[in-house]
């Protein structure tokens, strides 16, 4: 595929773009010949150095990226504004009851605090913050794409990408999204439809990639939500995008760090089974449909927390079912696709098999269509 835009623009041997916040995911997806993406969300500064040292050390001199919260506006300023004690008591109040009815035990008292305020600390949406986790990156000469996944950069920040050679790209679900990334001088957007994990608009992916294709031409697109397998991948270059972005196949490989249990859950669950959900962030968000999810929805809720004060609610919530292992109550962001999700494989086999199932469709399409 050399002659594909984005395996030029990043010399990589397949347009197969991966994101995960899991290293080895990201690593291995760049090992075979994609660009692997690393989400940074929950990294302080010292974690990510980590990480991507480690990545460096796998992948040699093959690029990757890294996804960062980048907006033009910011909802938070300091750690002061994340203080739990600053939540609605009604909102604590019902959500301790919740676990409680459910029998999920309260954190260790000698432990809570210590528990909390790891957590805590991972919540960060302020420029400075932003601003270490840009340095980090920009020491990984590997590092030649940034996806900033809540609108265009700031424009200080986008000039200081392009200096250092890094091409920058965004997320939209929204072709008016779509066209301010392009006026902002972006290098390429990822069309995100609603089936994917995560935030995300509501228009689907047969309809969104094509318009988004249309309005930013010639800016490359990447087809993503929805997509984990080869015909799922002939469908996007049929609608005009130049490669794909993936995220929630990885989830049921050998290299996602995922718990088991947690696994487990996703290879049970049906495409219907990934929900849009106010209660993890207080935005629309694709989780798995769990009874932490539904009980959101009962007429006794209270409506989710503004973000990020719904985020700041889930900390306790999260920590002692996952601490107790109460599997009706667990979730996590996962697409749509998460129906075919039905093993464990690798990420190597995952790429296989969407490639061999891409050549098969498009030397058959013709046939299989009789128009041709």
């Amino acid at each position: 595929m050399t002659r594909n835009a984005m395996c030029s623009m990043f010399n990589i041997e397949i347009p197969v773009f991966g994101f995960s916040h899991c290293r080895n995911v990201v690593a291995e997806i760049t090992r075979a010949g994609g660009l692997g993406c690393l989400g940074t969300a929950y990294y302080t500064p010292e974690e990510l150095e980590w990480e991507l040292k480690w990545i460096d050390e796998q992948v040699g001199d093959k690029p990757y990226g890294v996804n960062l919260l980048l907006p033009q506006k910011y909802e938070t300023v300091g750690e002061a504004s994340l203080d739990p004690a600053r939540l609605s008591q009604e909102h604590v109040k019902w959500q301790r009851d919740l676990l409680e009815k459910a029998g999920i035990p309260e954190l260790p008292a000698s432990e809570r605090e210590e528990l909390m305020n790891a957590e805590l600390g991972r919540l960060h949406m302020t420029p400075e913050f932003a601003g270490e986790l840009l340095d980090v990156a920009l020491r990984h000469p590997s590092v030649k794409l940034v996806v900033s996944a809540l609108g265009s950069p700031p424009r200080p920040i986008l000039d200081r990408l392009h200096a250092h050679g890094i091409m920058v790209g965004a997320m939209t679900g929204k072709v008016e999204h779509a066209l301010k990334h392009k006026e902002a001088g972006l290098d390429l957007v990822i069309a995100q439809g609603t089936e994917a994990a995560g935030h995300t608009g509501v228009v689907s992916s047969m309809v969104l990639w094509p318009e988004v294709v249309d309005a930013v031409a010639p800016m490359p697109v990447l087809a993503a939500g929805g997509i984990g397998r080869g015909r799922q991948m002939a469908a996007a270059f049929a609608l005009g995008a130049q490669g794909i972005w993936c995220g929630s196949i990885w989830h049921g490989t050998r290299e996602s760090d995922l718990t088991d249990e947690m696994k487990q859950l996703l290879f049970k669950a049906k495409s219907g089974d990934a929900v849009q959900t106010r209660s993890k962030t207080g935005k629309p968000g694709r989780m798995l449909r769990s009874k932490y999810t539904e009980a959101w929805l009962q007429p006794d809720a209270p409506k989710p927390l503004p973000m990020p004060w719904q985020s700041v609610l889930n900390v306790e919530a999260r920590l002692r079912i996952d601490r107790a292992r109460a599997l009706e109550y667990m979730t996590c962001p996962v697409g749509q696709i998460v129906g075919t999700i039905n093993q464990e494989s690798s990420v190597r086999q995952v790429i296989y098999d969407i490639l061999d199932e891409f050549a098969d469709t498009m030397e058959g399409l013709g046939e299989r269509s009789g128009l041709v």
